[in-house]
């Protein structure tokens, strides 16, 4: 048996090995490593996929929800509501934009953010949401796009874990990252569309948001020397735009081999009751950026040095909820502020979740979680 990775991007890569090299050494050939036709191509064939009108390429997932945010016209104070239980990237660009985070408590079985809770927290303050398909299941979007509407709020969505799957909203399946205002992701390494090294995308319907969109992106620069507004400098390079248009054609199967192995967990895990296992909502498919179990008859961390003694590694997503954290105390939250956060924070631990994981290595997992 081979070495068990967390993800195994080395085996990803050999599999379309003739594929990613041509599209790295035409780059190189061309020259145009920055602003290059690469890119407009990935872009073009991202929209494609995703039924939208207009992908953005930057430079990570982080700079797509801060050029997201900068892109509405917001003012300093404005509430943004997003979730407690989620990566710092959300509630850090909110914070340095000079707009309030204001956080809401996770369901607990779909670790997403709680529609009745996002409209007990809005004020005429409140600006924008921003909901996180966390560990790839994506939060409840129709509800969501209810609630905007209702309080007429823009909604950016953080699908920088959730590239592959649907989610149900207006009616018919969507792509997850195209009901909002704004989608968001990432192209790290490690996620289901990655890159090798950094990278991100905003999508949109919206024209003129687009058009704002890239504006930001390009220092607010709308023509040469002309600066309309303040912006920043992010740019996905030529080369990963090569990597993410070489990967790109196999992002479904890169996800059903990401729920096969999600298949076999759930079959061997099912009746150990010391954990629960990934809930998949029925508005949404999960695209299994992680396979998240709850610890609730075992401890968690004594289970994952165990299992780092095997050789099988393993990770806590995420170990303190952002309200608890240090940076974010001026928010004034504190602890029992959200229940179901602080519960996950204590529980979850994700297993070896990616594309080339083989049947005897998912054995050996199961059986040393269960011994």
């Amino acid at each position: 048996m081979k070495k068990i990775e967390m993800v195994d991007l080395r085996g990803q890569y050999e599999r379309i090995k003739q594929e990613i090299d041509s599209g790295i050494q035409g780059v190189i050939d061309s020259t145009q490593f920055v602003k290059g036709s690469k890119v407009h191509e990935f872009e073009h064939d991202m929209a494609r996929y995703l039924g939208i009108r207009h992908v953005i390429a930057v430079g990570n997932g982080t700079d797509a929800l801060q050029i997201a945010l900068m892109s509405l016209g917001l003012e300093k104070g404005d509430e943004i509501i997003t979730p407690a239980f989620t990566f710092v990237s959300t509630v850090e660009v909110v914070s340095l934009l000079g707009l309030k985070p204001v956080l809401v408590d996770v369901d607990y079985d779909t670790m997403c953010i709680v529609p009745e809770d996002i409209e007990r927290a809005i004020t005429p303050k409140t600006k924008a949401i921003v909901p996180v398909h966390l560990f790839g299941q994506n939060a409840d979007m129709q509800a969501i796009g209810e609630l905007a509407s209702c309080y007429g709020l823009k909604v950016v969505e953080d699908a920088c874990q959730s590239m592959g799957s649907e989610v149900f909203a207006d009616g018919k399946w969507r792509k997850s990252g195209t009901v909002g205002d704004i989608g968001c992701t990432s192209f790290f390494p490690s996620k289901n569309l990655g890159c090798y090294g950094d990278g991100g995308a905003l999508f949109t319907d919206d024209d003129l948001l687009a058009q704002k969109i890239r504006i930001v992106a390009n220092h607010g620069m709308s023509a040469k020397y002309r600066y309309d507004c303040i912006g920043m400098n992010s740019r996905l390079d030529s080369i990963q735009a090569a990597v993410l248009s070489a990967k790109l054609p196999h992002l479904d199967d890169y996800v059903t081999a990401r729920r096969r192995a999600a298949g076999y967990y759930d079959e061997a895990l099912r009746t150990d009751n010391r954990f629960l296992l990934p809930k998949r909502a029925e508005h949404s498919t999960h695209a299994f950026h992680q396979y998240t179990l709850r610890c609730v008859g075992v401890d968690r961390d004594e289970l994952k040095l165990r299992l780092d003694g095997f050789g099988i590694p393993s990770m806590v997503y995420y170990p303190v909820p952002l309200h608890l954290q240090t940076a974010y105390r001026y928010l004034n939250y504190g602890v029992g502020d959200f229940p179901s956060a602080e519960r996950l924070a204590a529980e979850v631990l994700s297993l070896p979740m990616h594309t080339e994981l083989e049947e005897d290595q998912l054995e050996y997992i199961v059986d040393k979680i269960r011994g």
